[in-house]
């Protein structure tokens, strides 16, 4: 990863809140990010002020419980790779999901930082396909998937 010392999240993507869980919907890329409650937690914590380390302090006195800087680094690592930080400046050494479980404890592997990414799709590929008989003009437009003189036929 690359990192910032002063990570930022980027204030142009859309997000929502669902309980513990944040849904982040980047319009350039068209991807939707679902971070978990650590990983959540950790991108509202990217201000551009604080560093990693204050980051994990900070998470810490929230959640009542230690937060190590490693887990901090893997949540940021995933956020930029799912590219919800603004860009990054200097190369540092990325740390694994696995070492940081090695390093941390599996008892405090549920709290890992998880961020889950999907490809929004075109507004043309998300419309429902057209049934037997109906007009078409090509045969991506057909459920069966077969475009044959102007009208879906075999579905």
């Amino acid at each position: 990863m690359k990192e910032r010392e002063f990570p930022k999240a980027r204030m142009d993507c859309l997000t929502r809140q669902f309980e513990d869980e944040v849904l982040i919907y980047d319009p350039i890329r068209e991807e939707g990010h679902c971070l978990n409650s650590t990983a959540a937690a950790v991108w509202k914590q990217c201000d551009g002020e604080s560093d990693p380390s204050q980051m994990a302090e900070a998470l810490s006195r929230q959640l009542s419980v230690r937060v190590d800087r490693q887990v901090v680094q893997l949540a940021l690592e995933q956020l930029a790779h799912a590219h919800v930080l603004e860009e990054p400046e200097a190369s540092v050494k990325a740390f694994s999901r696995r070492t940081a479980i090695r390093r941390i404890g599996i008892a405090a592997a549920i709290a890992l930082p998880l961020v889950t990414s999907i490809v929004a799709p075109l507004p043309a590929h998300a419309a429902s396909c057209v049934h037997n008989l109906q007009p078409c003009a090509s045969n991506g437009q057909c459920c069966s998937g077969l475009c044959l003189l102007n009208r879906c036929v075999g579905g």
